[in-house]
């Protein structure tokens, strides 16, 4: 009796550890999907009730150093096209400047807020220079999950193009480096709210 072939299982890589330090965990899921992980927590106020657009302004506001220019376009309550430009990081190793303009939607969900975003690419918006590139997202997700009304765990898992970004290890490392630093500004400024 002849056996069936077996079907070979696809390879899963294993997440990789860019950088974990002081709550912050940032994973590479694979060569253009990324995962972060990190909590809010202040008992003075309802941190659930700031997870708004005004909450995303805040994390480019309060990161001038990489964020030359932001802006939240609101379309409603629950809808926003959102305009980054990146400082140009990357420019001794030939790597261009970035900017993201995604459209990005608020779903309120039982004990969870959850924002998704996806890439604008059939236009350049305005102030964005003649050389930067699109840093095409092809999903985005941040779910704010609620552990109570001063505790939120924050989760955003990026899918990039992976035919347009790529970037080497050290690079990606330094990438982590950057976001851990605009996350713990936020932290910071949040749990020091009284």
């Amino acid at each position: 009796m002849k056996q069936p072939p077996i079907m070979k299982q696809p390879i899963m890589k294993q997440p990789i550890i860019l950088l974990e330090k002081d709550g912050f965990l940032l994973r590479s899921i694979s060569n253009s999907q990324y995962s972060i992980d990190f909590s809010i927590e202040n008992n003075n106020i309802r941190v659930d009730k700031i997870i708004d657009f005004s909450l995303m302004k805040l994390i480019y506001d309060l990161n001038p150093d990489i964020y030359i220019y932001s802006v939240i376009e609101k379309i409603s309550e629950t809808e926003a096209n959102v305009t980054l430009l990146m400082k140009h990081f990357f420019e001794d190793i030939g790597m261009p400047q970035r900017y993201s303009y995604v459209h990005m939607i608020k779903h309120i969900e039982e004990n969870q807020i959850v924002f998704t975003s996806r890439s604008i690419t059939d236009h350049v918006p305005e102030n964005i220079p003649e050389n930067a590139k699109l840093l095409i997202i092809n999903n985005m997700c941040c779910t704010c999950k609620i552990e109570s009304p001063h505790k939120i765990l924050f989760t955003f898992d990026v899918h990039f193009d992976s035919s347009r970004f790529k970037p080497p290890p050290p690079v990606e490392r330094m990438i982590g480096v950057i976001l851990n630093k605009i996350f713990k500004r936020v932290k910071q400024f949040i749990e020091n709210v009284s």
